[in-house]
Protein backbone atom coordinates (compact mmCIF):
# COMPACT_ATOMS: atom_id res chain seq x y z
CA UNK A 1 0.00 0.00 0.00
CA UNK A 2 2.97 2.04 0.60
CA UNK A 3 4.17 2.71 -2.99
CA UNK A 4 0.42 3.17 -4.12
CA UNK A 5 0.04 5.93 -1.72
CA UNK A 6 3.55 7.09 -2.84
CA UNK A 7 2.04 7.24 -6.68
CA UNK A 8 -1.29 8.96 -5.72
CA UNK A 9 0.89 11.52 -3.38
CA UNK A 10 3.21 12.43 -6.79
CA UNK A 11 0.31 11.92 -8.85
CA UNK A 12 -1.44 15.29 -6.81
CA UNK A 13 1.40 16.68 -7.13
CA UNK A 14 2.39 15.88 -3.61
CA UNK A 15 5.97 15.49 -2.09
CA UNK A 16 5.95 11.87 -0.66
CA UNK A 17 7.77 12.60 2.55
CA UNK A 18 7.54 9.85 5.11
CA UNK A 19 5.12 12.09 7.39
CA UNK A 20 2.93 12.60 4.44
CA UNK A 21 2.89 8.68 3.13
CA UNK A 22 2.21 7.73 7.62
CA UNK A 23 -0.55 9.96 7.10
CA UNK A 24 -2.23 9.06 3.62
CA UNK A 25 -1.78 5.16 4.76
CA UNK A 26 -4.03 5.82 7.47
CA UNK A 27 -6.41 7.93 6.23
CA UNK A 28 -7.07 6.33 3.08
CA UNK A 29 -7.42 3.53 5.15
CA UNK A 30 -10.24 4.24 7.72
CA UNK A 31 -13.93 3.82 7.52
CA UNK A 32 -13.65 6.12 9.99
CA UNK A 33 -14.09 10.28 9.43
CA UNK A 34 -11.39 11.20 12.23
CA UNK A 35 -10.66 14.48 13.40
CA UNK A 36 -6.93 16.06 13.03
CA UNK A 37 -6.38 15.25 16.49
CA UNK A 38 -7.42 11.75 16.32
CA UNK A 39 -4.99 11.07 13.23
CA UNK A 40 -2.28 13.01 15.47
CA UNK A 41 -2.68 9.45 17.93
CA UNK A 42 -3.00 6.92 15.42
CA UNK A 43 0.18 8.04 13.63
CA UNK A 44 2.34 9.40 16.21
CA UNK A 45 4.17 6.11 17.41
CA UNK A 46 4.87 5.34 13.66
CA UNK A 47 7.22 8.78 12.84
CA UNK A 48 9.67 9.84 14.78
CA UNK A 49 9.49 12.89 14.31
CA UNK A 50 5.86 14.44 14.08
CA UNK A 51 4.25 17.47 15.08
CA UNK A 52 0.53 18.70 15.26
CA UNK A 53 1.42 21.28 13.29
CA UNK A 54 2.81 18.57 10.50
CA UNK A 55 -0.56 16.42 10.79
CA UNK A 56 -2.96 19.53 10.80
CA UNK A 57 -0.99 20.54 7.28
CA UNK A 58 -0.82 17.48 5.99
CA UNK A 59 -4.59 17.15 6.21
CA UNK A 60 -5.36 20.58 4.79
CA UNK A 61 -2.78 19.56 1.69
CA UNK A 62 -4.52 16.99 0.81
CA UNK A 63 -7.74 18.77 1.37
CA UNK A 64 -7.13 21.24 -1.43
CA UNK A 65 -5.48 18.78 -3.34
CA UNK A 66 -9.09 16.40 -3.02
CA UNK A 67 -7.37 13.76 -1.42
CA UNK A 68 -9.65 14.53 1.38
CA UNK A 69 -13.26 15.66 2.25
CA UNK A 70 -13.69 18.25 5.11
CA UNK A 71 -16.53 17.92 7.19
CA UNK A 72 -17.94 20.35 9.60
CA UNK A 73 -20.75 18.25 11.19
CA UNK A 74 -21.09 20.04 14.33
CA UNK A 75 -19.52 23.88 15.28
CA UNK A 76 -16.20 23.03 15.91
CA UNK A 77 -16.00 19.61 15.06
CA UNK A 78 -14.13 19.51 11.68
CA UNK A 79 -13.23 15.60 10.84
CA UNK A 80 -12.16 14.54 7.32
CA UNK A 81 -13.53 11.83 4.84
CA UNK A 82 -11.57 9.98 2.47
CA UNK A 83 -14.58 9.46 0.67
CA UNK A 84 -14.66 12.53 -1.85
CA UNK A 85 -17.51 10.80 -4.06
CA UNK A 86 -21.09 12.34 -3.20
CA UNK A 87 -22.66 10.64 -0.24
CA UNK A 88 -24.56 11.31 2.99
CA UNK A 89 -23.94 11.56 6.67
CA UNK A 90 -25.43 9.49 9.57
CA UNK A 91 -24.25 10.17 12.99
CA UNK A 92 -25.17 7.82 15.59
CA UNK A 93 -26.06 9.35 18.85
CA UNK A 94 -25.13 6.63 21.01
CA UNK A 95 -21.70 6.56 19.37
CA UNK A 96 -21.13 9.38 17.87
CA UNK A 97 -19.48 7.49 15.02
CA UNK A 98 -20.50 8.82 11.80
CA UNK A 99 -21.62 6.71 8.45
CA UNK A 100 -21.69 7.15 4.91
CA UNK A 101 -25.08 6.70 3.45
CA UNK A 102 -24.95 6.22 -0.47
CA UNK A 103 -26.54 9.35 -2.57
CA UNK A 104 -29.27 7.71 -4.07
CA UNK A 105 -30.59 6.23 -0.57
CA UNK A 106 -31.74 9.84 0.41
CA UNK A 107 -34.05 12.34 -2.34
CA UNK A 108 -33.76 15.98 -1.51
CA UNK A 109 -36.69 17.54 -3.38
CA UNK A 110 -37.07 21.42 -4.84
CA UNK A 111 -33.67 22.10 -5.12
CA UNK A 112 -34.52 24.62 -7.78
CA UNK A 113 -36.91 26.17 -5.74
CA UNK A 114 -34.24 27.78 -3.88
CA UNK A 115 -34.33 30.41 -6.80
CA UNK A 116 -32.42 32.83 -4.81
CA UNK A 117 -29.42 30.77 -4.55
CA UNK A 118 -27.00 29.08 -6.74
CA UNK A 119 -26.75 25.86 -4.88
CA UNK A 120 -23.02 24.31 -5.95
CA UNK A 121 -23.01 21.26 -3.92
CA UNK A 122 -25.19 19.84 -0.61
CA UNK A 123 -25.17 16.57 1.75
CA UNK A 124 -27.61 15.59 4.28
CA UNK A 125 -26.85 15.13 7.91
CA UNK A 126 -28.69 12.90 9.91
CA UNK A 127 -28.53 12.18 13.43
CA UNK A 128 -30.04 9.51 15.56
CA UNK A 129 -29.62 5.91 16.89
CA UNK A 130 -28.63 2.86 14.51
CA UNK A 131 -31.75 0.19 15.07
CA UNK A 132 -30.71 -2.93 16.79
CA UNK A 133 -30.86 -5.76 14.18
CA UNK A 134 -33.11 -8.37 14.45
CA UNK A 135 -32.35 -12.06 14.91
Amino acid sequence: MKRDVEAVLRGLGIQPTIQRVIIACYVLSTDEHPSAEQVFAKVKGRVPVLSRATVYNTLNTFVEKGLLRELVLAEGNVVFDPNVGKHHHFIDDDSGRIHDVPWDAVKVANIDGLSDFEVRDYQVVMRGRRRKRRR
